[in-house]
């Protein structure tokens, strides 16, 4: 970077990209205000996680097909019903899908408000 580029803006970040987690994950937690969302963001994650291993121990592959549903279910719940905002997947996939993780770390381990 030389003296001729402009720093990037707040609103230019979230318009354009992130240049890291850490710089987007402030940003994912204000999406994330309300605490009903959060709690169903939790439950989507858990079973993001939960249904797999079912699948594993029954052995039953159609409930695969459950995952979208699951996670996404939940959490676009929280957001369209609860929130009242456009989830931040539509824009940054890959780091909603790290902060759903994230954030669930964070709840159980008493950092956020569950």
């Amino acid at each position: 970077m030389n003296a001729d580029t402009p720093l990037a803006t707040p609103a230019a970040l979230q318009r354009d990209g992130f240049a890291s987690f850490a710089e987007f994950y402030p940003f994912y937690l204000g999406e994330h205000s309300n605490r009903t969302c959060r709690r169903l963001h939790v439950v989507g994650t858990l079973c993001l996680i939960a249904l797999p291993l079912y699948v594993l121990l029954t052995q039953h592959w159609a409930v695969l097909l459950l995952e979208p549903v699951a996670a996404y279910g939940f959490a676009w719940t929280g957001h369209f019903v609860f929130e009242r905002n456009r989830p931040a997947t539509f824009k940054h996939p890959l780091w909603s899908a790290r902060g759903d993780f994230h954030m669930t770390w964070d709840i159980f381990s008493g950092r956020i408000a569950w």
